[in-house]
């Protein structure tokens, strides 16, 4: 069975712990209370016998087993359906890793079914538990303490991508050829945190909507509207990254262009280099060549002074394009 806790709360207090669902369902009658039943990943089967003995609707529940969901908040006749993405940043791997929470929260039950390892869910009961004064207020109280745990866990999240878009600025400067893979990974994370964060200005919206018809108390709207303000902090700090992320791909784009154009010119200048000092010994390898191919009818071969005017052309011509080089900076 997939059931991590089970208990009845009567005034705020843990009265009962039911060894199973059915005895969950018999408590609740007898003595009233609230139930909250946790799960982890159930089965069609287990999701059934909840949904059927709480009357959730057939489209939360399917949504609720197969998971993938973004977060919403939809309301089923008096039954109230919530998606979050709690996440948590792993400082071995500098990557983000995002869960997903469910919960069903009616008048007098709530139903949570998370599908990744995560303690948000654990240190809430108990937080709540050892506050039997907020926690008397029923479902609504545990709904709101879910999602202010979810928001306070998103800020080891926030500092922990800011450190990492910090690496990249240094990078950037470094010639490190892996930044571009490195931003784009960073990027994906960022734009996964924001689709994670970006309904839940919304969602508290329509929450707030309900406070007087169905008259939440005062102190729980007080802690909603707190949470509210976090979420806002939260989605300004997560679009600035993103910002910071699209201005930093394009200067890694505008350095490599750099970088390329000046190697490509210090290319250019090595060619220019090799090329000037090639033809000034062409020029001289040129005479000695057709001299040395000892022709008895060639001009100038027996003269006396052909093999100094010969020397003489070789060293001329080299020294004129030497200047010539010389001149146009190509030496």
């Amino acid at each position: 069975m997939t059931i991590i806790d089970n208990a009845v709360y009567v005034n705020g207090r843990r009265t009962a712990e039911p060894h199973n669902l059915e005895q969950t369902f018999e408590t609740l009658a007898d003595h009233g209370g609230m139930a909250w039943i946790g799960l982890y990943r159930p089965t069609e089967a287990e999701m059934s016998a909840v949904a059927k003995e709480f009357g959730l609707h057939g489209l939360a529940v399917e949504d609720a087993i197969s998971a993938h969901q973004r977060p919403k908040l939809e309301r089923y006749d008096d039954v109230l359906f919530t998606v979050l993405r709690p996440a948590r940043y792993l400082d071995a791997t500098e990557t983000v890793e995002f869960g997903e929470l469910h919960i069903f929260t009616g008048k007098n039950f709530v139903v949570t079914v998370r599908h990744a390892e995560t303690a948000g869910v654990a240190r809430v009961r108990q937080r709540l538990e050892e506050r039997p004064e907020l926690l008397k207020h029923g479902p609504e109280a545990v709904l709101y303490a879910l999602m202010d745990q979810v928001v306070d866990d998103y800020v080891p999240v926030v500092a922990g991508l800011e450190n990492d878009i910090d690496e990249i600025e240094d990078q950037l400067f470094s010639g490190d050829s892996a930044v571009s893979r490195r931003i784009y990974e960073l990027a994906r994370e960022v734009i996964q945190f924001q689709r994670a964060i970006h309904p839940l200005p919304a969602m508290m919206q329509l929450l707030k909507r309900g406070f007087d018809k169905y008259e939440v108390d005062t102190d729980l709207q007080h802690h909603l509207r707190d949470v509210e303000d976090h979420v806002e902090r939260l989605v300004s700090r997560a679009d600035s990254f993103r910002d910071i992320l699209q201005n930093a791909l394009t200067l890694d784009g505008t350095l490599t262009a750099n970088r390329q154009n000046e190697a490509s010119a210090e290319q250019n200048e090595q060619v220019k280099k090799i090329s000037s000092w090639a033809a000034i010994f062409f020029a001289p390898s040129f005479v000695a060549g057709v001299y040395g191919m000892n022709f008895d009818h060639m001009p100038e071969l027996h003269w006396t002074l052909g093999y100094p005017l010969a020397i003489a052309m070789m060293a001329g011509t080299a020294a004129l394009m030497y200047t010539i080089f010389k001149r146009k900076g190509w030496l």
